[in-house]
Formats: C-alpha cells, sequence, structure tokens
C-alpha cells in the first residue's frame, strides 16, 4: 500500500475532528484554520516522502500534544474539556465576542 494510507488516515482523523470539535472553533480566523489543515497534511504527506510510513507518527503525536495542552489549558481555567462550559467563561478566555 502506498500513500493511500496516509490520505485515509488524514481524511479520518480531519473528519471526525471537525465533526466533533468543529463547534468550539466558531470564531476562529478562517485563515488560522487553513494554516492548521496546510500544517497537518502538508507535513504528513510531505513526511511521506522521506520516512514512508513513519509519518503518521506526525499527526499521531499532534494530536496526543494538542489533547494534553488543551486538557491542561481547560482544567486550569474551570473549562470542561469537552463540551467547552460554561460557555461564556470559554468565549471570554479565547477573547471572542460573546453573542447576545
Amino acid at each position: 500500500m502506498g500513500i493511500e494510507l496516509e490520505l485515509l488516515f488524514l481524511l479520518i482523523t480531519l473528519t471526525v475532528g471537525m465533526v466533533t470539535f468543529g463547534r468550539f472553533e466558531a470564531e476562529r480566523p478562517i485563515w488560522r484554520g487553513l494554516l492548521k489543515l496546510a500544517i497537518f497534511i502538508g507535513g504528513t504527506l510531505g513526511l511521506y516522502q522521506l520516512v514512508g510510513h513513519w509519518s503518521l507518527l506526525f499527526p499521531a503525536a499532534g494530536l496526543v500534544a494538542g489533547s494534553t495542552v488543551h486538557i491542561i489549558w481547560c482544567r486550569r481555567h474551570d473549562i470542561h474539556p469537552l463540551y467547552a462550559t460554561p460557555r461564556r467563561r470559554y468565549y471570554d478566555l479565547r477573547g471572542w465576542e460573546w453573542p447576545d
């Protein structure tokens, strides 16, 4: 199997991530989302050319590191890491304006 494994992993990971966590990024600028995807996809596919299937460690390590930082940040600020509640506090911490 060639690069199909990496593409399948990226497709599943990005789809699950967007459907599950997209609602928490409502106020994020579009450029940040595109940059994140470019790094995630470009890094994985670029590394595939150098190290083959070991390139799957790049997005996996990113997911683990990102989840760890997210959980620590949420706990320090008394935010539930999966539900982002209380929502108003979450918006305040992100620097977003609360919708009226």
